[in-house]
C-alpha cells in the first residue's frame, strides 16, 4: 500500500513537468477518439530504433501517431506508465521498475532495445579501472576489485549496475562485494581520475576519454546478448490495435540498424538530433547493436532481478517469472509483417 502510493504520488509530480495529464492513446480510445501514443523514453542512442522509426515516418505509414516525452530515467515513467498517462516506455530497468511490478502495477515488457555484442575493442560500454592501480599491481583480476569503490549510474539500482554485476559474477563476485558509488556518466572521467572511485561502468565517449588520457583502462566488457533496456506497455495500451502497430514501426527501423547500415546518415542524423550529440562526433563513436525482431529477453529480466535481490534492492526473494509480464506476441507479429513486406 505504502509504495503505492509513494508511486501515486511521483506520478502527479512529474505529470507537471512532462505535460502529460490528459492521458494517452488508449485513454483517448476510451472517449471514442484516437490520440496519440505517448512514449516516455529516456533520450539515448541506445534507443535508435524509437528515433529511426519516427523520422522515417514509420509510425505514420503504420497509422501510429507518436508524443515522445523524454524523462531523466526509466523508472521515472514507471507511475505513468502505471496510471495509464503515458502508453510505452523505452528506457533501461531498474531495481525500482520490478518493486512497481511486485506491487502489483500492471506493466507488460514487450521488447528489448540495445544488446551487447561481445566486443572487447573499442566497445560502446565497458567497466573501466584506474590506471595507477593497474599499474601497481594492486588489481590484477577483477576479482581484485573486492571492497573496492565503482561508479554506476543510478547507483546499485540502475541498469549498468546489472551489466557491472555481470562482470564481477565472472569473478564470483556480485555488487555486494563491491562498494557502489552513484555517479552520473559525464563525471565518470573526472570521478577516475581524482580516485574518488576505483573503478567505474562507462559508455562512449568517456570510454575513449578515459583511455585516451591514461585515466583508466577498460577491464570488463558486457557480454554478448545480454541487455538491460527494453520497450514497455501499459497494460490498457496493450491491448489496443495502435500496440502492434507501434512495434511494427520499431521492427521494421530495428531492421535498417543491422550491421554497417547503424552508421548511415539517415540512422545517425535522428539519433543526433534526440540526443543532442553533434552527428559527426556520433558517426565517430562505437555504436550499440539491436536484435532485429526486438523481442523481449526473458532470461535476462530474471537475470536483472537476482542482481538486485543479491543487492538488497529488491524486497522479495525470488525473480518474477519472466512470463508474468512479458509477452513475445508483438515482437513475432512485427517480424512476421516486416519479412513479408
Amino acid at each position: 500500500m505504502r509504495r503505492t502510493m509513494i508511486l501515486a504520488v511521483s506520478a502527479a509530480a512529474l505529470l507537471a513537468t512532462t505535460g502529460c495529464g490528459s492521458g494517452g492513446a488508449a485513454a483517448a480510445e476510451d472517449q471514442g477518439g484516437s490520440g496519440p501514443v505517448v512514449v516516455a523514453h529516456v533520450p539515448s542512442s541506445l534507443f535508435a530504433p524509437l528515433y529511426v522509426a519516427e523520422a522515417k515516418g514509420y509510425f505514420e505509414d503504420e497509422g501510429v501517431q507518436v508524443q515522445l516525452e523524454p524523462v531523466a530515467a526509466g523508472q521515472d515513467a514507471v507511475p505513468l506508465a502505471a496510471s495509464e498517462q503515458v502508453d510505452v516506455i523505452v528506457a533501461g530497468f531498474s531495481a525500482g521498475f520490478f518493486s512497481a511490478l511486485d506491487a502489483e502495477l500492471e506493466l507488460q515488457v514487450v521488447g528489448s532495445m540495445a544488446v551487447g555484442d561481445g566486443g572487447t575493442q573499442d566497445p560502446v560500454s565497458s567497466l573501466q579501472v584506474a590506471t595507477g592501480l593497474l599499474d601497481s599491481g594492486e588489481v590484477q583480476t577483477v576479482a581484485d576489485l573486492a571492497g573496492r569503490r565503482i561508479g554506476i549510474t543510478g547507483g546499485a539500482g540502475g541498469a549498468s549496475a546489472y551489466l557491472t554485476d555481470l562482470v564481477l559474477r565472472e569473478a564470483g563476485l556480485t555488487l555486494a562485494d563491491v562498494e557502489v558509488t552513484s555517479i552520473t556518466i559525464p563525471d565518470v572521467p573526472a570521478a577516475l581520475s581524482s580516485g574518488s572511485v576505483d573503478a567505474a561502468w562507462a559508455v562512449a565517449p568517456f570510454t575513449r576519454a578515459v583511455e585516451g588520457d591514461g585515466t583508466a583502462r577498460a577491464f570488463g566488457f558486457q557480454p554478448a546478448g545480454s541487455s538491460a533496456t527494453g520497450v514497455v506497455y501499459s497494460e490498457q495500451f496493450a491491448g489496443t490495435d495502435q500496440a502492434q502497430a507501434f512495434f511494427t514501426a520499431l521492427v521494421r527501423a530495428a531492421s535498417d540498424l543491422q550491421g554497417d547500415a547503424r552508421s548511415a546518415p539517415e540512422n545517425l542524423e535522428p539519433v543526433a538530433e534526440a540526443t543532442g550529440i553533434d552527428v559527426e562526433v556520433l558517426a565517430g563513436l562505437p555504436l550499440f547493436t539491436w536484435r532485429e525482431d526486438l523481442a523481449p529477453l526473458p532470461d535476462q529480466l530474471e537475470a536483472m532481478q537476482q542482481t538486485w535481490i543479491d543487492a538488497g534492492q529488491l524486497t522479495y526473494d525470488e525473480p518474477i517469472p519472466a512470463g508474468e509480464f512479458t509477452s513475445a506476441s508483438f515482437s513475432e507479429a512485427a517480424a512476421d509483417a516486416v519479412a513479408q513486406r
